[in-house]
């Protein structure tokens, strides 16, 4: 999606609010988190590119996703460590480690480490299915 502004922080909020379901919304600009086990992407195994459902921007792709049964989709890297942003978050009472859009800003999920998945990294993207598309790969 190289049509994409390099940063689309000069959104209003009444352009997301118009943009974004009020779910959407409430997990994507408000950093909110889905229900556990319930979100589209936490089980499916199709091939193919996780895009943040605000701006398009590729995050995430099937090669790095994997089975947690934690209730969200969980990769064990991004697909480009650039187009996501690490902050830290100090919310309900422990320190995490957020994840979010690097390119729109958006609120993705919490990134944990040290947990013993036997993943290449030792870390688990815990990402909200509602902050992500995914656009199959092609089976040609």
């Amino acid at each position: 999606m190289s049509d994409l502004p390099r940063t689309m922080n000069d959104t209003t909020d009444e352009q997301w609010r118009e943009k974004l379901t009020p779910e959407e919304y409430a997990v994507l600009r408000q950093g909110g988190t889905e229900r556990p086990f319930v979100g589209e992407y936490t089980d499916t195994e199709t091939a193919g590119t996780y895009r943040c459902r605000a701006c398009g921007a590729t995050l995430f792709t099937s090669k790095e996703k994997f089975h947690s049964h934690c209730g969200w989709p969980s990769f064990h890297a991004p697909e480009d460590a650039e187009n996501v942003t690490l902050l830290e978050d100090r919310s309900m009472g422990m320190v995490r480690t957020e994840v979010r859009c690097a390119n729109c800003d958006s609120h993705l999920g919490h990134v944990f480490r040290g947990e013993g998945y036997p993943t290449p990294t030792d870390e688990r993207f815990c990402i909200n299915s509602i902050s992500m598309t995914l656009e199959p790969a092609d089976e040609n």
